[in-house]
């Protein structure tokens, strides 16, 4: 092991234990206030940085990549999705990124399960209901939901979080559907009984429920176009814990005053953290603050995944969750 510390730079505050032992391993330089980095924070510190470590609150774009210094070598980002780091730019600089796969699938399975059954049985709005003593007791009409056993799940990218997603909603009684680049093994379509379709737009035409799961890029942007919105079904419900940009948000609006849809539960948005205001203030519509990782367990392991890479790149090793554009 070099008797130098790397020094790495911290974009955000990150779990207490996490940034212990970044400052036990490296010359780690913490973000103690928590507060995002501007523009002209992020330039300065790439202008120190040999390791940056961001998260999905920072662009790390071309300009931003171009102009760091000659002693950044890695970028560590603190989470799986990448699509706020120029992967082209960095490799072009010979700069290494990293992610941090698989240890927030379960929780991010977890959370779109939650939004399916909290818009098919009203439960945010029946909490409401109940929270402002509106509730005046049992009737045999009111607030009825929909039932999840026997309806269709469409889920649009089945990746680990969508198969994790997959499992749980066997377990709930729902028939599995799914679009993605290629088929899975024929293993795992056996082990959830998930049909595949190659045209997304025949899938959505047909689902009950329709959860994306895919990463964003280029070719996912605005995937559910207000076109693809159109092919849903009055009573569909549309689940977002991917990336905002995969929806057009502004047609969503739309389709959501218009009654197109039966419900949304969305924990991302297009313009985080802004969100459309055509979609505050439906009863039908669940909006979360983006928890889709957000357990202990979750944000620990990201961080030791953190630790991980950037420690194998400090003994000389190629880092074990390096991205590269052909993943993308």
């Amino acid at each position: 092991m070099s008797a130098r510390k790397l020094k790495v730079v911290l974009t955000r505050r990150l779990p207490d234990a996490v940034e212990t032992r970044m400052r036990e391993l490296f010359d780690a330089e913490l973000n103690l206030k928590d507060q995002p980095m501007d523009r002209a924070a992020l330039e300065a510190a790439v202008q120190r940085a040999e390791v940056l470590v961001p998260t999905i609150t920072d662009v790390i774009d071309a300009a931003l990549i171009n102009g760091a210094g000659e002693q950044l070598k890695m970028i560590a980002n603190f989470g799986a999705g990448v699509d706020h780091i120029d992967i082209d730019a960095a490799v072009a600089r010979g700069i290494i990124v990293t992610n941090t796969p698989g240890v927030l699938t379960e929780d991010t399975a977890d959370l779109a399960m939650s939004l399916i059954l909290a818009v098919s049985r009203r439960i945010v709005e029946g909490a409401q209901v109940v929270a402002d003593n509106r509730f005046e007791g049992w009737t045999p009409t009111w607030m009825c939901g929909r039932k999840l056993w026997g309806k269709r799940l469409g889920i649009v990218g089945m990746g680990r979080i969508g198969q994790a997603l997959a499992r749980r909603a066997k377990a709930f009684g729902l028939q599995v559907h799914y679009h993605n680049r290629k088929p899975v093994s024929a293993l795992v379509e056996e082990e959830l009984g998930a049909t595949y379709w190659d045209d997304v737009d025949q899938m959505l035409a047909r689902m009950d429920v329709v959860s994306l799961n895919c990463p964003a890029t280029k070719d996912t942007h605005h995937l559910l176009s207000a076109e693809r919105l159109a092919r849903l079904q009055p009573h569909a419900i549309l689940i977002n814990t991917a990336r905002g940009e995969l929806i057009d948000e502004a047609a969503l609006a739309e389709a959501v005053a218009a009654r197109r849809l039966y419900g949304v539960g969305l924990d991302v948005f297009e313009n985080e953290p802004a969100i459309h205001p055509g979609l505050l203030g439906h009863p039908n519509v669940v909006l979360l603050p983006h928890l889709g990782s957000a357990t202990l367990e979750a944000r620990q392991d990201m961080g030791d995944r953190v630790i991980a890479n950037v420690m194998t790149y400090q003994n000389g090793h190629r880092p074990p969750d390096r991205v590269i554009p052909a993943m993308l």
